[in-house]
């Protein structure tokens, strides 16, 4: 067998055992249906017409249909590369692009163009830069809200190494709900999440927590986790304070990445989300489709609402949103 991957690079040695084992044939509840909305087929034409980029097309998500209906989506910053591989992750890991600091700018604008309602911004993880790309992160938020004001933003930030200088930068900027996804238990975290810690991810939620923020977190199931251990994760992850959770069915996306070690039932997601709400989190979605950005506007206008805290008037069309049902495909 070559080990070489489909780029032309050298497959490392956990690539190389990851590719013995063939894609897995997904069961048949892992399903979706196109439905092209008008909301949908306008923004479509104009991410098309204007040459704008998403995380929902690039990374094939299942539920555009439903989000962009919502005037919901999703944008990587700072490059392409990541400084960091977790082997459930399809972005490259090598040497990032250059510092482009016009592209805050550049995304608050085609969040205009898009006249979304709820953008979720996430960035690679740039251990490059001295702070981490702590000040881009920050600044994409910061120019969202000062050119779409009736526009909520989500931040799905890295750990910035528990850094609280760098932290606290981000946290300044505001943004309606700051997410950290833990994604997976600590008993297989390191094999899986090798440059991330598990307990410094639950102090970086905190530490948002603090600052008066929503958090949000996110767990991946079918790696190799043990119910219990999904079960203590959730428990772990509200007593750092964390206020929404999703949980979703890990997806192979290619031969290099690790094998699916189950298929999670939808009435084991629906055990899970019960458990969830039980434990006190104040927004949950669980399925096998759901992603953590999943119509994320309205999970926080929820959550919002759950917490006892007054929303904008410039943002009070998504809590008009999450007062209706609609979260049937992904869940």
């Amino acid at each position: 067998m070559s080990a070489a991957g489909p780029d032309g690079r050298r497959m490392l040695r956990l690539e190389v055992r990851n590719a013995q084992t063939p894609i897995e044939r997904k069961p048949e509840w892992i399903r979706t249906k196109a439905r092209m909305g008008p909301e949908y087929q306008e923004l479509q034409a104009l991410v098309k017409d204007e040459g704008l980029h998403t995380v929902c097309q690039e990374a094939g998500c299942p539920n555009i249909f439903e989000c962009w209906e919502d005037r919901e989506a999703t944008f990587l910053i700072g490059g392409s590369q990541c400084t960091r591989r977790c082997d459930f992750c399809q972005i490259d890991t090598g040497r990032p692009a250059d510092y482009d600091t016009d592209e805050p700018r550049r995304v608050a604008e085609s969040v205009m163009r898009m006249r979304l309602r709820y953008a979720t911004v996430t960035c690679v993880a740039r251990d490059d830069l001295p702070d981490g790309g702590a000040w881009l992160n920050a600044e994409t938020v910061r120019q969202i809200h000062a050119t779409n004001a009736g526009t909520g933003v989500e931040l799905l930030a890295t750990d910035f190494n528990g850094d609280p200088e760098l932290l606290d930068v981000v946290f300044a900027s505001r943004p309606e709900v700051f997410a950290h996804n833990v994604e997976t238990v600590p008993r297989i975290f390191k094999r899986i999440r090798p440059a991330f810690r598990y307990e410094r991810s639950l102090g970086v939620l905190t530490r948002a927590r603090d600052a008066g923020l929503i958090t949000k977190s996110n767990l991946i199931l079918g790696m190799g986790e043990e119910r219990h251990e999904v079960e203590e994760a959730l428990r772990d992850l509200h007593a750092a304070g964390t206020d929404i959770i999703t949980l979703t069915q890990y997806l192979r996306p290619s031969p290099r990445h690790l094998p699916v070690a189950r298929w999670v039932t939808p009435q084991e997601f629906v055990e899970l989300r019960e458990l969830a709400e039980s434990i006190g989190f104040l927004g949950v979605l669980a399925g096998p489709l759901v992603r953590s950005s999943y119509r994320a506007g309205r999970l926080w206008a929820r959550s919002m609402k759950s917490k006892g805290r007054d929303i904008p008037i410039e943002l009070a069309h998504l809590a008009e949103e999450a007062a209706a049902e609609g979260f049937a495909q992904a869940v």
